[in-house]
């Protein structure tokens, strides 16, 4: 896929993963569209790029919401062809806390805005993807996803966002076997410990120590890392339907 031809959707774009994402796109001479919640750093960046991107305030569970973005980005650039899935919560907590369970609406805040956001924005992409003039491999599209090798090694106190990830690497190869019928891919990036905005509050021993426990290298991932994943997947062509784990060798221990 030719980048001068890339419309990507990124969203959690104004921040982590999905700002290197779009940082990335940008320089390889794509177009994108900055899909986030907070609109103060979303533009901010859209301003920063310039004509080649947009910045849509947008709730990603919501479908009124996510339809008027996709709308505004095709008027904007005449197309989607990329959509990238960086939007997610953390928000630990022991089934058993101190003030008794969970509450349903904690576990459930985690499961809409990573799985069923997710799952949101691809449906309504992919909507549009199928009406694009296919390359010459017969492409249309391409969708990547972000999950955790936390869906495989969940930590005590995330089963919400462990089963949130899980979900979306389980949805991966059905999406990609319906999808392959108009010539859309989908892959899912499976991240370790990077060093993003959610681990920006943590002391600076506690990352060390964090640091550590990656086999090599022996450090946070950087965003830059994870945005070379996702150009390399828009890149290759015979990726798809497979979760691509991005962790330097880490297996999470249990706690």
């Amino acid at each position: 896929m030719n980048y001068k031809d890339v419309v990507a959707l990124v969203t959690g774009g104004a921040s982590g993963l999905g700002e290197a994402s779009i940082m990335e796109l940008v320089n390889k001479g794509a177009r994108v569209a900055i899909i986030d919640v907070d609109a103060d750093k979303g533009e901010k960046l859209a301003a920063t790029i310039g004509a080649n991107a947009i910045f849509v305030k947008t709730d990603i569970t919501s479908e009124t919401d996510v339809r008027q973005a996709v709308q505004k980005i095709v008027e904007a650039f005449g197309k989607i062809n990329v959509a990238v899935n960086c939007a997610g919560v953390v928000n630990p907590g022991k089934i058993i806390g101190r003030k008794g369970p969970i509450s349903l609406e904690a576990f459930n805040k985690v499961l809409q805005i990573n799985l069923v956001g997710a799952f949101n924005v691809i449906r309504l992409a992919v909507e549009k993807m199928m009406n694009n003039t296919p390359d010459e491999d017969g492409e249309r599209g391409v969708i990547i996803n972000s999950a955790s090798i936390a869906a495989f090694e969940g930590q005590i106190g995330q089963a919400a966002y462990s089963a949130s990830k899980a979900g979306i690497v389980g949805m991966t190869l059905p999406i990609a076997r319906e999808i392959a019928d108009y010539g859309i891919r989908i892959v899912t990036i499976a991240p370790g410990i990077f060093d993003t905005p959610m681990m920006a509050g943590l002391p600076a021993a506690v990352k060390e120590d964090m640091a550590k426990t990656v086999p090599f290298p022996r450090r946070l991932g950087k965003p830059e890392e994870f945005a070379k994943m996702v150009s390399y997947i828009i890149d290759n062509v015979m990726l798809n339907g497979c979760c691509i784990r991005l962790d330097g060798a880490l297996r999470m221990p249990p706690k």
